[in-house]
């Protein structure tokens, strides 16, 4: 199954390089309850020059790109200055799946909460960024749907101090820039129910843990599917002993992501029908999926795109397709089973270059997974770094995310629900 990123969202003819990124916020449940899209316009960092620009660069983008389809139709976070709401900029949103965010930096003139008030009317949702508690807030505060806290800049005193001004607004409360276990349990106990950072990849491991048989036994078929031809009576033996991987492979083969004709029962019967590289595709998500599956499915979503993206990009640096794929889609099993990635590189069945850069050096071979990392957090200083260090065409990088984006939410969607 392909799935092309809209080749209009390629933008070239004002010759500016146009990176969007987005970052999932969860709800108590480990749920994504929608995501903030990150901007950046140029060779410079995002924001570092004009915000009325940028703002309307991102506006841009989200209607070349398609809002639904950048977030799979959950509520977009789009950061906005007071320009693009006076100015009825943000009106080519639609109001159902848009958040305005209005950034720190905005003062709340009469002109502006005006505006909020019209935009609020119109069904669109209001979300104060970075928030710290002034009087003259007051006002957009009671507009507001959501109010963003940054934990990175804020301690237990002061975020108490913003509470109890806050007291009586039904606003949601998100925490921001939460990027470890201990501070989520902070962020729970104070009364957040909105979580925005990367606390949930990674989650504290557990002491002395051993991979347990059945994930072992799936390494070693991770190692058979990299033979070529594929031993596919090995193969299907191997599979048929685990219950639960038998039972999540069948899932997939019969959901629509094949539309096979009749439904398949058997695992050789299944590897016969789909070929070799359907079956390493296929086999990889099921594996992966198990592996998470006491996990947030947003940790599944981002190996997915991770795994798709590198191997779409591959070419650009001269590196297998295949080996990249498996790079991607493994490199949040550390987050999945709960032990260090130091632990697991070692019972890995890839190339000594493989097992480093998943480990997190630097080298060619990481190159394409070093990138997007900093790409999912907006670190685009980082992203130019490496892009010069190794040659890569940052306008195709993006495009490759824009697909990778969209091929891991119809992968997710077709998939039975329970893959997860």
């Amino acid at each position: 199954m392909d799935f092309t990123w809209n080749n209009a969202a390629q933008p070239e003819s004002d010759g500016v390089l146009r990176f969007m990124a987005r970052q999932p916020i969860l709800d108590l449940q480990s749920s994504v309850h929608g995501y903030e899209l990150l901007f950046r316009a140029g060779p410079v960092p995002a924001y570092s020059g004009n915000r009325d620009f940028a703002t309307r660069t991102m506006l841009d983008n989200t209607v070349i790109f398609g809002l639904d389809k950048l977030t799979t139709g959950l509520p977009a976070f789009v950061n906005c200055t007071a320009d693009s709401l006076t100015s009825q900029l943000v009106d080519v949103l639609p109001p159902a799946l848009t958040v305005l965010e209005i950034v720190e930096t905005v003062e709340p003139t009469p002109e502006l909460i005006a505006a909020c008030s019209r935009l609020k009317a119109a069904g669109y949702r209001i979300a104060l960024d970075d928030f710290t508690w002034k009087p003259n807030l007051a006002p957009l505060v009671e507009l507001a749907d959501y109010i963003k806290v940054n934990f990175a800049r804020t301690d237990v005193p002061g975020r108490q101090e913003l509470f109890n001004a806050l007291k009586g607004t039904p606003a949601a409360l998100v925490a921001q820039k939460v990027e470890t276990h201990d501070k989520y349990e902070e962020a729970c106990a104070e009364g957040f129910t909105l979580f925005q950072g990367y606390y949930f990849c990674h989650p504290l491991p557990l002491r002395f843990r051993k991979i347990p048989a059945n994930q072992a036994s799936h390494i070693y078929i991770l190692k058979l599917l990299q033979n070529d031809p594929l031993n596919l009576r090995k193969l299907s033996e191997l599979v048929k002993q685990d219950a639960s991987l038998t039972h999540r492979f069948l899932q997939m083969v019969n959901s629509p992501l094949f539309a096979i004709r009749d439904r398949v029962r058997s695992i050789h019967s299944a590897l016969i029908l789909v070929g070799d590289d359907a079956i390493r595709r296929v086999a990889t998500l099921a594996i992966t999926s198990e592996f998470n599956a006491k996990q947030p499915r947003e940790i599944l979503r981002m190996a997915i795109v991770r795994g798709r993206f590198c191997e779409l990009a591959a070419p650009l640096g001269g590196l297998d397709q295949q080996e990249q794929y498996l790079l991607g889609m493994l490199s949040l099993l550390p987050t999945m089973l709960r032990l260090p990635m130091a632990d697991l590189a070692a019972t890995l069945p890839l190339r000594e270059e493989i097992r480093e850069a998943l480990k997190g050096a630097m080298s060619s071979e990481g190159s394409l997974l070093r990138w997007l990392e900093f790409h999912e957090r907006g670190e685009w200083g980082k992203c130019d770094e490496i892009a010069n260090a190794y040659g890569l065409d940052q306008q195709e990088m993006i495009v490759c995310y824009g697909n990778a984006v969209i091929w891991a939410d119809e992968i997710l969607h077709d998939a039975p629900r329970n893959i997860a």
